[in-house]
């Protein structure tokens, strides 16, 4: 049981990074209290191929109760954070508020629109699994819909589907989308024209994957139009209209479905318990993770952008080492220590490319094609919490590869099409 007189360490968020956080702080002499407003953790770099059905939904999330039952002095509540009050080391939340001694802010991100009109309102994101299932859904129910529509303008337009970013979230979504249509749809749908279907993948820069080497970023959109994907570069968009896409050099694509993956921000609670906020909505602190005059609050993450640390990119590895190392701090400043600095180690990154192919740019060298493919699915099922999950999902990734069929093509009840 957790001991009162110990200090409280809250951690808002069951992410990458509150999860590490609250890892490294198990067995410690403190309290922790981890917060989050849902009641599991989701694996969201695999979150796309729900939304291409390719894995179930229950695959990539895990229960955070069940995370936590063999840590003796951590507990979970499910709770929103309203705000905060920092000289008392309060939360106020939607339910009672929560006193904490140390706070470690890990909230994530949320869609990044740029100020795009239309976006909001007739463009899917995939952020989380209702969004995941939400498009799912929306996609299956477009080919059912097709299939009974006479009007070959009508239908054309509910068989195109654009995304928008050429960040590793569209380049893999489209791959796997593009799977999808070429396999277990054609087979579902023997009398459409598949002739008439798209995947138009825009990205507003001229290459896709920024940050990888130029070769990787060639092969990439190389493989992506061998899986049938069109591949648009330097496209920005103007806006997002009902069923259609409007670019700024004027070009007009008829899509019944629009996915926006162009980018992601801090997640708005920074700003609204008063945080200093920077470019992309991210929290200013110290190269030790500090808030600005609050050295008990740590922020992480997402949401964070340490001082001397350049543009760090908003991806799992950043998050999971920002923890431990804000968890460290904080049991430095127990034992009357300084905190240290962060320092991010880059692990590199892994980018599938639909069946056999993947590029990799790990240890300081470049990977493409089936060895790249190999170690991404090595690193992914070793990074997904729960033994379950990974049988789970290495099992579906079997049967898709063995008999190009994927068994996760339902329209589940719930939110269809925008």
């Amino acid at each position: 049981m957790a001991r009162r007189d110990r200090p409280r360490v809250v951690v808002v968020g069951a992410g990458f990074g509150g999860l590490w956080a609250v890892r490294t702080l198990a067995f410690e002499p403190v309290e922790v209290l981890l917060v989050d407003r849902r009641n599991h953790h989701t694996f969201l770099p695999l979150l796309y191929q729900v939304a291409a059905a390719e894995i179930e939904p229950e695959a990539i999330a895990f229960p955070i109760r069940g995370l936590l039952r063999r840590f003796p002095n951590v507990e979970f509540e499910m709770a929103e954070i309203r705000g905060i009050d920092p000289e008392a080391r309060q939360l106020e939340t939607d339910g009672s508020p929560i006193h904490y001694d140390f706070l470690i802010l890990a909230p994530g991100s949320v869609e990044h629109t740029f100020g795009v009109p239309g976006v909001v309102e007739h463009a899917f994101f995939l952020k989380n699994l209702d969004q995941a299932i939400a498009l799912r859904n929306h996609i299956l129910a477009a080919f059912e819909r097709a299939a009974r529509e006479p009007d070959p303008f009508q239908r054309r337009r509910l068989l195109t589907f654009t995304i928008v970013g050429g960040g590793p979230t569209g380049v893999e979504f489209a791959g796997a989308l593009a799977e999808l249509i070429a396999r277990p749809l054609r087979r579902d749908f023997p009398r459409l024209d598949f002739r008439e279907v798209r995947v138009i993948l825009l990205e507003a820069m001229e290459g896709l994957l920024p940050g990888l080497p130029d070769p990787l970023r060639v092969y990439a959109a190389a493989r992506l139009r061998r899986l049938g994907v069109e591949v648009r570069l330097r496209a920005t968009v103007e806006a997002v209209e009902p069923e259609r896409v409007r670019l700024k050099d004027g070009t007009i694509i008829e899509a019944g479905t629009v996915v926006w993956t162009a980018g992601v921000r801090g997640n708005p609670l920074g700003e609204a318990i008063g945080l200093p906020a920077g470019p992309g909505g991210r929290v200013r602190v110290a190269s030790t993770l500090q808030a600005p005059g609050h050295p008990e609050i740590y922020v992480i993450g997402d949401l964070a952008l340490p001082e001397g640390s350049g543009k760090l990119p908003m991806v799992a590895p950043v998050a999971i080492q920002q923890g431990e190392r804000a968890a460290r701090n904080i049991l430095r400043a127990l034992r009357g220590r300084l905190p240290e600095p962060f320092h991010y180690r880059d692990p590199g990154t892994l980018v599938t490319l639909g069946r056999n192919a993947a590029v990799a740019h790990v240890f300081g060298r470049a990977f493409t094609g089936f060895p790249a493919w190999l170690l991404w699915l090595g690193v992914h099922l070793v990074r997904l919490i729960g033994l379950r999950n990974r049988l789970v999902v290495l099992s579906g990734w079997a049967w898709d590869y063995l008999f190009y069929e994927r068994v996760v093509r339902l329209i589940l009840p719930g939110e269809g099409a925008k």
